[in-house]
């Protein structure tokens, strides 16, 4: 992936506005990454093998790939959780100086009633968890490193390939997004495509590998591109259903298929065609999210925990120590009882 500065010629006639666009040419404070994927080196006979691939020099510390390794937008959203934190715990000793003062005496809740929430690793809230990616978006964004100097990828910029055939404000392009429109952006790619919340997490995986192997920022002016791309490639990768390109030009209205085609492609090779994401990392993500959640005061959902929902919890971890006992164990117990076992377990 190289670093020189190169020239951008924009060829789309729809977003050449001059009162609303500006030349990007002229843009002296954006480095952009040359990269230029030829389609015949990406054939299958020049494609290395798995093992053959040059990894970037910081993929020891690369949070999509390394479980042990936090995710970047905890390192972007580090300053104002303890922010919170910080308000949080002072109103709470404030509150409880003023309870002792006026009343007291307490009153301990003698209910048996256990509250857990609609969310488990495997099937997380859909709802929620599109809350906290945006979050984690807004936070690549707003604490960008490189701050008035982004380093940037054409095929990325807005401005060079718009999503919207009406003219592009340049305050769209230019101030940070704010984490409710996020929000609604992603909000309504997942509800129109009928994706999961595992999707979710796997695309805020892909945003981070593209970040770290593309070596470029999320800004204003990207982000809705950086964030479809992953969308594109997770509900491919990662869904039962795969939903194709043309299936998000009838949701984005104004784009058409060749654009999704290359923005998926050029997409891929930032990411080196490394498209594995290992459980313990989906697992990071997935907890890492909820912190950020409850940093930020979303609120998760709550249930009662009733019989019948007791009951499918046990056979889901009965199922889990299955998963864990020996073959040999399996094999033996099975025997005994004449139960025929799949021995892929």
């Amino acid at each position: 992936m190289g670093n020189a500065l190169c020239c951008l010629q924009d060829s789309s006639s729809a977003a050449r506005s001059k009162e609303v666009m500006y030349d990007v040419r002229q843009q002296a404070n954006h480095e952009y990454v040359n990269q230029t994927f030829p389609r015949e080196d990406t054939s299958t006979n020049f494609l290395p093998h798995i093992s053959e691939r040059e990894l970037p020099d910081e993929i020891g510390e690369d949070p999509s790939t390394q479980p042990m390794v936090k995710p970047i937008f905890m390192e972007r959203s580090r300053s104002e959780m303890k922010l919170k934190d910080n308000r949080r715990s002072f109103y709470v000793l404030d509150a409880q100086s003023l309870t002792t003062i006026m009343s007291p005496l307490q009153k301990s809740n003698s209910c048996s009633t256990i509250f857990l929430d609609d969310s488990t690793i495997s099937q997380p809230n859909l709802k929620n968890t599109i809350k906290c990616i945006s979050l984690a978006i807004y936070y690549h964004i707003v604490n960008r490193k490189n701050r008035a100097h982004e380093r940037l990828m054409e095929i990325f910029e807005e401005r060079l390939h718009p999503i919207t055939r009406d003219p592009i404000p340049i305050e769209m392009v230019s101030r940070d997004p704010d984490h409710r429109q996020i929000y609604r952006f992603v909000r309504t790619l997942f509800h129109a495509a009928q994706l999961t919340a595992e999707c979710a997490i796997i695309t805020l995986v892909y945003v981070e590998r593209l970040l770290n192997y593309a070596e470029m920022d999320l800004c204003p002016s990207n982000w809705r591109r950086v964030v479809l791309g992953a969308i594109m490639l997770a509900s491919k990768v990662w869904d039962d259903q795969a939903v194709w390109n043309v299936d998000y030009c009838q949701i984005l209205k104004d784009t058409n298929v060749d654009d999704m085609n290359e923005l998926e492609r050029q997409f891929l090779e930032c990411l080196e065609f490394n498209i594995n994401v290992p459980s313990s990392v989906y697992a990071k993500y997935y907890y890492e999210l909820r912190t950020l959640a409850m940093a930020n005061d979303l609120q998760l959902p709550l249930q009662p925990l009733y019989k019948e929902r007791a009951r499918k919890l046990e056979e889901i971890m009965c199922y889990c120590i299955w998963l864990e006992v020996p073959l040999y164990w399996k094999t033996r117990c099975t025997e005994r009882s004449g139960i025929m076992v799949n021995s892929s377990y």
